[in-house]
């Protein structure tokens, strides 16, 4: 008897607009058919987190929207448009 499992997909952004360019991502897949690691492929699975909600993803996590602070401007950090997507697929095992 076929059960769900969950897959996960991380899209960073390049700003808050869903429809923004992917800069990075990952790709968790808990059916166990496929495996991912962190810089394993030069192309986006999809090129912004609407176009995954297209092809059946659902945004789980928007990322906190921080003010800015004067002075910040060079300051790096973390990536700060991180969006979190998961999928449901049968999976016979």
């Amino acid at each position: 008897m076929p059960q769900s499992r969950q897959k996960l997909l991380v899209l960073y952004l390049h700003n808050a607009d869903l429809n923004s360019q992917v800069v990075s991502w990952t790709l968790y897949d808990g059916t166990g058919k496929e495996t991912h690691t962190t810089g394993d492929s030069e192309t986006p699975p999809f090129s912004s987190v609407l176009a995954a909600m297209k092809d059946g993803w659902r945004v789980i996590q928007f990322p906190q929207q921080f003010p800015a602070y004067p002075g910040m401007e060079y300051n790096t950090s973390y990536l700060r448009y991180e969006y979190i997507l998961e999928k449901m697929e049968e999976n016979d095992g």
